[in-house]
């Protein structure tokens, strides 16, 4: 297990408020308001946009892109292929949320797809999700897991092994496979689950701190773990969902190095 001062989480986080990437995200319906605007408030300058006439220019203009399928149309995975061909061009991370892989086969095939022909650089998903992608026979609920993310580290070394990307298998414990070491991240809180579209916002992060450090692994684990620690923030007096969903926005903005330091929490 890597320690956490090697981390450098608070340095990340100045660099993005220091230098806002921009963020091109190809996403779902469900989630763009909410993903949007914690990308603002973390400090990153973010870009919705999934046209297959402009999705090429809008890539050439950021630091990452995201692809989220979550509200899927042939028409948006045909941009989806095309921004990472440009992105692949242009040398940018890719980051992919195979959001319901399992659930149908129409998602799990286009899932699959993703991953074969664009390679991504860092790839967030549930365990049942990551599960699916390799190839076991996972199912999910929705999508929800059906599966303690343990229980898909050896998929996720499988899909590391075979693409080279680096896998991040969110849960109560969020594993990143992608070093010689996996990253685990401990933090976040049991309310997170009852908003919808957080686990969206944590592949978006991963983007965002992809944009500002190329240690992709290391990256994701810093991105996991700012989401994790905004959610404890939020939930501390939180009424419900509702109430989390504000907060949330209010300690990504908030967020500074002493609190990392004090609520980080990796390891078994």
């Amino acid at each position: 297990m890597i320690e956490q001062d090697s981390w450098h989480t608070w340095k990340a986080v100045e660099d993005i408020r220091r230098l806002s990437p921009i963020v091109h995200n190809i996403t779902n319906y469900v989630v763009m308001n909410s993903t949007a605007n914690a990308l603002l408030a973390i400090g990153a300058s973010p870009v919705m946009a999934h046209a297959d006439e402009e999705v090429a220019d809008m890539v050439g203009i950021a630091s990452a892109l995201v692809i989220n399928i979550g509200t899927l149309s042939r028409e948006w995975i045909k941009a989806m292929h095309k921004a990472a061909e440009r992105a692949l061009e242009l040398g940018i991370p890719i980051v992919l949320d195979p959001v319901g892989a399992g659930a149908t086969g129409f998602r799990t095939a286009t899932a699959r797809g993703l991953v074969s022909s664009i390679r991504p650089a860092i790839i967030r998903g549930n365990a049942s999700e990551i599960m699916a992608v390799c190839g076991d026979q996972a199912r999910t609920k929705g999508v929800d897991s059906t599966e303690a993310s343990h229980t898909a580290v050896e998929a996720a070394r499988s899909l590391h092994e075979r693409w080279g990307s680096t896998v991040c298998i969110s849960g109560a414990t969020d594993y990143i496979i992608g070093g010689e070491e996996p990253y685990l991240v401990r933090n976040g809180h049991p309310m997170m689950t009852r908003v919808t579209g957080l686990g969206c916002t944590a592949t978006a992060l991963c983007g965002t701190f992809a944009a500002v450090n190329k240690d992709y692994p290391l990256a994701t684990a810093q991105a996991m773990a700012v989401m994790g620690i905004a959610g404890e923030m939020a939930a501390a007096g939180a009424e419900g969902p509702g109430t989390l969903q504000v907060r949330f926005l209010d300690a990504l903005y908030r967020l500074n190095g002493e609190d990392i330091a004090q609520r980080i929490r990796t390891g078994a």
